[in-house]
C-alpha cells in the first residue's frame, strides 16, 4: 500500500509520525549523530539519543531543531529524510504530501526553512500547520465553534498557549521554555545540592519518574549515579519527588506567567467561554505529574490534562491529512 499523506510533529525533544488510519507509526528522539571530518551523518533518532555523552572527539550529537525552529537546516533535511524512508514502503517512488507542525510564534524565514527542508528530504509538497491548533484537534476540542478554547502545549523546546475559535489562533503566547529546561533546572540542583554532575539523560529520567509539579506529602525517591565533583570519582545519591519540585519551581513560574498573559489579552466572550470549560494541557511537558493543579491554583481557571496528552499534535496532524482540503485554508500555510 502506498503512502501518500504523511503528518510530522517536528519537536525539538522528541519526532512523531503519524499516517492516516495507521496512527503513530514512528516516534523518535530529534537527535542526529554526524562525523564531522567526514561530514557525514552516522545515526538519527534512538540511536543518535543513546550516544549523547558517550562519544569520543571525531562524533558530535547534537539536535538540530532548537526552541521548535529548524538550528541546523542539512541536519534536520537528513533527519526528515531519514523519517520519510523509514515509514515509506521501499518499493515507493511516489513523494508523499507532508503536514509538519511549527510553534505559532514562527517567522516566515523559519517557515521556508521547514517547507524548503522538507521538500529536499523527499516530499512532494510541505504545509505547516501551527502547534497549538492541531493539539487543540488532537485533544478532541472542536476548533471551528464560536466559543473559545484555550490549549497550552508543553513540549521540549517551547510551551504554546493559545485561545482558539472559529478555527483560527484569537490569542498565543510561545514561550521558550519547557520540558528542557526543566530538564537542565534539575541537573543544576543535583550539581549544586549535592556536588553530583548528572548527564542529560539522567536528569530526564529523575523529572519522568518523580518530578511532580506541586510538593507532596508522600515523597517518591529515586538513586542515581553520577561524578562527584569534589573527588572526581563516580557516586550515587538519592533525590526525592520534592526536591524535583524546587528545582524546577521557576522553569514553571515561567510557563504560569505565560498563561497569565494569554487570559489577559483574551476577549472577555472568550474569557467566559474558558472559565465555564477550563484549559487543556497537552505535549510531553504536560505529564508532569499535578501540574494541572498548578495552573489552575494560580489562575483559578479550570485545568485538565488531554487524553494521550503526548501524541496530541501528531493525531492533529492526522485528522488534518484526512480532510486536507477542507483545512487547507483554515489552519495550513505552504509559503
Amino acid at each position: 500500500m502506498f503512502i501518500t499523506k504523511i503528518g510530522i510533529d517536528l519537536g525539538t525533544c522528541n519526532s512523531l509520525v503519524f499516517i492516516p488510519k495507521k496512527g503513530v507509526v514512528l516516534n523518535e528522539p530529534s537527535v542526529v549523530a554526524i562525523a564531522p571530518d567526514e561530514n557525514q551523518i552516522l545515526a538519527v533518532g534512538k540511536a543518535a539519543k543513546e550516544m549523547i555523552g558517550r562519544t569520543p572527539e571525531n562524533i558530535v550529537v547534537y539536535r538540530p531543531m532548537k526552541d521548535g525552529v529548524i538550528a541546523d537546516f542539512r541536519v534536520t533535511q537528513a533527519m526528515l529524510k531519514y523519517f520519510i524512508t523509514a515509514v515509506k514502503p521501499r518499493f515507493q517512488f511516489l513523494k508523499p504530501e507532508l503536514i509538519i507542525s511549527v510553534p505559532a510564534g514562527i517567522t516566515s524565514t523559519e517557515k521556508r526553512a521547514v517547507i524548503e527542508a522538507a521538500t529536499l528530504a523527499g516530499a512532494k509538497n510541505a504545509y505547516i500547520a501551527k502547534e497549538p491548533i492541531l493539539a487543540a484537534i488532537g485533544a478532541g476540542i472542536p476548533i471551528h465553534t464560536c466559543s473559545g478554547h484555550m490549549i497550552v502545549n508543553i513540549g521540549g523546546g517551547t510551551t504554546e498557549v493559545a485561545v482558539i475559535s472559529l478555527g483560527g489562533i484569537v490569542t498565543f503566547n510561545s514561550i521558550r521554555v519547557a520540558g528542557d529546561k526543566m530538564n537542565t533546572a534539575v541537573s543544576d540542583y543535583i550539581r549544586k545540592r549535592h556536588n553530583l554532575a548528572v548527564g542529560e539523560q539522567t536528569a530526564e529520567e529523575v523529572k519522568i519518574k518523580i518530578g511532580t509539579a506541586v510538593l507532596e506529602k508522600k515523597e517518591r525517591i529515586i538513586e542515581i549515579r553520577g561524578r562527584d565533583l569534589m573527588s572526581g570519582m563516580p557516586k550515587s545519591v538519592k533525590i526525592t519527588s520534592n526536591e524535583v519540585s524546587q528545582a524546577i519551581e521557576d522553569v514553571l513560574a515561567d510557563i504560569v506567567q505565560g498563561v497569565k498573559a494569554v487570559l489577559r489579552d483574551t476577549p472577555p466572550e472568550l474569557a467566559s467561554d474558558i472559565m465555564d470549560k477550563g484549559m487543556i494541557i497537552s505535549g510531553g511537558g504536560a505529564l508532569l505529574r499535578n501540574l494541572d493543579q498548578l495552573i489552575a491554583k494560580a489562575t483559578g481557571v479550570p485545568c485538565f490534562l488531554a487524553d494521550d496528552a503526548f501524541f496530541c499534535v501528531a493525531k492533529g496532524t492526522g485528522a488534518v491529512l484526512e480532510n486536507l482540503e477542507a483545512y487547507k485554508k483554515s489552519v495550513m500555510s505552504k509559503k
